[in-house]
């Protein structure tokens, strides 16, 4: 790396004030008396507040995966004199609420006075890595399902702890106690608070056999909670990774190459030297940096420099050429991915019905754009970053730096919006590598542009489908034919076709009823960096398919949804792994026995919404109605979307209705919100959601032109309808299976309004008159 310093460069940089997430000792002031609890390690507390002291000594390693599951509670509890609780919490918060769900996981068992309860993200530790809990990331759809029991398990655990305690005190038979809003009553009546024996509490052992609550003696759990959060969203308060400042810190933003591949062949800093406020100009990895005393000054001189690429390495690709070319490919024979029953039955078909459909690149575009602070002083390194993998980053950044992972620390923040975009720390090791060579604590913040045109994006699709009739207008061959450059190769060199992850999200585990049916991939080579994104695959895979249900249904001059259900069939377990060509079926990482694909409940969200949608109901001129549905984070969610369109050719959604089965709902107004949410989102996608490129370059770069739907825009009522379950059904994914059956939804909305077929997104001015 070079650097270029226009001015002295400062001396060593004092150790930054920060909070101290682990300090050796088992109470603190201010009525703390429940630790941090490692497995296998030494207890020490979870401190409050502001500390300056070095940095703590490595934590100890993970523990060994024990034959039975622990599930220590002081490592997610900690307990006040004045009787409030704060639940520690390992998923990060970035909008979905889990600094509120979660913790009422924990509240409902422990038995606690929810208006005592607060939250915090926990450090990074091991023991938030624990098998029992899973890896310290949020993605996925997971935190809720992955937490369920295990939560549940720590406030049981900690509420044996507590009342043992007192009986104890008391000298009692526990049996006489019990644990009661914050207290433990004798059967005498009196009282003692949690705060009073909770130092007695932490000194016993964890309990064994402890039994959860019965679901009818809920009291928080399966009931709307408003959030922890929102006080400090409203007035401010709340800390996000871009909201990071300390005294002497320096901002960085960063000249990256326009075209995937290319590198620095020369820059020019001259112009750039007469803005007050630069400090140094260096060349790192992912292009030139330039450090200033703020944002402004370290953008103005970025955008003066004169920086000369070499391309010869970069990929020149254009989009209209890049969607002929797999649009074509889609058209072509592909390696099978499933196949049930005669691969060559369409041959025979009485009639064959063809559609093709494609998805552009889609940026995340988060409210709050990648940003990260890093301090590097004395052979470590501490981060403060919006970061969705605390836990991936401190071990991609010591790699970065060559240091040990134990001399890495990650400080975990808010963050505004997420998406999947923050699954990737790059942001973050830029900060650690400037930071090392300026010796000052440096924050770099990526702009809107540069958020938009250098980011991981959704990757661009072609679905090609075919179906044949018989004489009866019913559906006896189906094919589908796919080709998307895959996620994996943004990790991997040389993948070529989508894996059995991207398989899985709509394609290979399509649920119909048919005899024969096919699915083959293509080959496609990636052109730019492919990232995470909320609903990853499933959103072409699912547009491709419900929008070829509702045509086929037109085609055979049925009812949408009774065509729909038709193609389902009857309630039944439909196992994509009984092909041979499906060797490794994802379902999304969980075991396909807890959660199977039941078509039952794919049948039942569909007749729910049709029933609380009012399908069918008469509209007026220019009004549609438009229907989806589709299985995915093994949630099922079904759709109605309501369009009217003028005769300019102007498009409002004055309703949407979706039904979701989710297994057990732990916090519906969490869910309710993430629907809501999912029409906003999925609106944007449909109408405008769309990365081009030009000579290699995205030739959007703001939401100029890269545009979300404005207010006016926005679905102006949305219906959420929660199929309810007991809690012998396991929870599934909330956060991101409302997006994948809007889209499709819409689009059919639009045939029925106007007839008009969308096969390609956006929507964009495909209405325009």
């Amino acid at each position: 790396m070079s650097v270029s310093n226009k001015t002295s460069k400062p001396g060593q940089a004092p150790r930054l004030s920060r909070r101290q997430f682990l300090r050796a000792s088992t109470t603190l002031t201010g009525g703390l008396v429940i630790g941090f609890y490692l497995p296998g390690g030494n207890r020490v507390a979870l401190a409050q507040g502001q500390g300056v002291s070095p940095a703590p000594a490595a934590p100890p390693a993970a523990p060994a995966v024990p034959a039975k599951p622990v599930y220590p509670p002081n490592a997610f509890i900690r307990i006040a004199a004045d009787n409030s609780v704060t639940v520690v919490v390992s998923k990060l918060e970035f909008g979905q609420g889990v600094l509120t769900s979660l913790p009422m996981l924990i509240a409902e068992e422990l038995e606690c006075d929810w208006t005592q309860v607060k939250s915090e993200h926990a450090p990074v530790a091991a023991v938030y890595n624990h098998p029992g809990f899973g890896i310290q990331m949020t993605g996925g759809s997971q935190s809720v399902a992955s937490s369920w029991d295990q939560l549940r398990m720590v406030g049981a655990q900690a509420r044996t702890m507590l009342v043992q305690a007192a009986a104890n005190a008391w000298k009692v038979p526990v049996t006489e106690c019990r644990a009661e809003m914050g207290q433990i009553v004798h059967s005498s009546g009196k009282k003692l608070g949690y705060g009073q024996v909770a130092d007695a509490a932490n000194k016993l052992p964890l309990p064994e056999g402890v039994k959860l609550k019965d679901a009818k003696d809920f009291k928080l759990i399966g009931k709307s909670t408003k959030r922890l959060d929102t006080r400090g969203k409203t007035n401010g308060s709340a800390k996000f990774g871009i909201d990071v400042k300390f005294p002497g810190m320096l901002t960085a933003v960063v000249a990256r190459p326009p075209v995937f591949g290319a590198k620095v062949k020369s820059f020019d800093i001259e112009d750039a030297q007469g803005i007050p406020g630069v400090r140094y100009v260096a060349e790192i990895p992912s292009g030139v940096a330039v450090i200033a005393t703020s944002f402004w000054a370290a953008k103005k001189a970025r955008d003066k420099m004169k920086i000369v690429w070499d391309d010869a390495a970069g990929v020149k690709i254009s989009s209209d050429a890049l969607r002929s070319q797999y649009l074509e490919l889609a058209k072509t024979p592909g390696t099978p991915a499933k196949q049930v029953g005669d691969p060559n039955a369409i041959k025979s078909a009485a009639k064959t019905i063809v559609a093709e459909y494609d998805v552009p690149y889609l940026a995340h575009a988060p409210m709050e754009p990648p940003a990260a602070t890093a301090s590097v002083v004395n052979g470590k390194c501490e981060i403060w970053a919006c970061v969705q993998s605390p836990g991936g980053t401190r071990e991609d950044i010591a790699k970065k730096l060559g240091f040990k992972v134990e001399d890495v620390t990650v400080n975990v923040t808010l963050l505004g919006g997420g998406f999947g975009r923050k699954s990737k720390c790059d942001f973050a090791q830029e900060a650690a590598i400037l930071s090392k060579e300026v010796g000052a604590p440096v924050k770099v913040v990526w702009g809107r542009e540069d958020d938009i045109q250098h980011s991981f994006y959704h990757t661009v699709s072609a679905e090609h489908l075919t179906a044949g009739f018989d004489g009866d207008k019913k559906v006896v061959a189906w094919r589908h034919r796919s080709v998307a450059p895959t996620l994996l190769s943004t990790f991997a060199p040389n993948q070529m076709r989508e894996v059995p992850l991207e398989l899985g999200m709509g394609f290979i585990d399509v649920p119909f009823q048919i005899a024969n049916l096919r699915c083959e991939t293509g080959e496609a080579a990636s052109h730019t960096r492919i990232g995470w994104f909320r609903s990853v695959s499933n959103i072409p895979h699912a547009f491709a398919v419900q929008s070829f249900v509702a045509e086929l249904a037109h085609e055979a001059g049925k009812d949408p949804k009774d065509f729909l259900l038709e193609l389902i069939g009857p309630a039944r377990i439909a196992d994509p792994r009984k092909s041979a060509d499906v060797a490794d079926y994802w379902n999304y990482g969980d075991p396909y026995e807890t959660y199977p694909i039941d078509t039952g409940k794919l049948r039942r969200v569909i007749e729910l919404v049709a029933e609380k949608g009012e399908w069918g109901r008469k509209l007026p001129p220019g009004h549609g109605l438009g229907i989806a549905a589709h299985r995915s984070f093994l949630s099922y969610v079904a759709t109605i979307v309501e369009v009217a369109i003028d005769s300019k050719g102007n498009l409002t959604v004055p309703r949407v209705d979706t039904a979701i089965d989710c297994g057990y709902a732990a916090n519906p107004e969490r869910i309710r919100s993430q629907i809501e949410g999912a029409a906003v989102f999925g609106m944007s996608l449909a109408r405008y959601g769309e990365i081009t490129f030009k000579n290699g370059a995205a030739e959007q770069s703001n939401f100029n032109d890269y545009r979300m739907i404005r207010i006016n825009e926005a679905p102006a009522r949305t219906n959420t309808y929660i199929v309810p379950a007991g809690t012998e059904v396991a929870s599934s994914g909330v956060g991101e299976p409302g997006v994948p059956p809007f889209a499709p939804a819409l689009c059919n909305a639009i045939f029925a309004a106007v007839g008009k077929r969308i096969r390609r997104l956006p929507i964009a001015d495909q209405l325009s008159v």
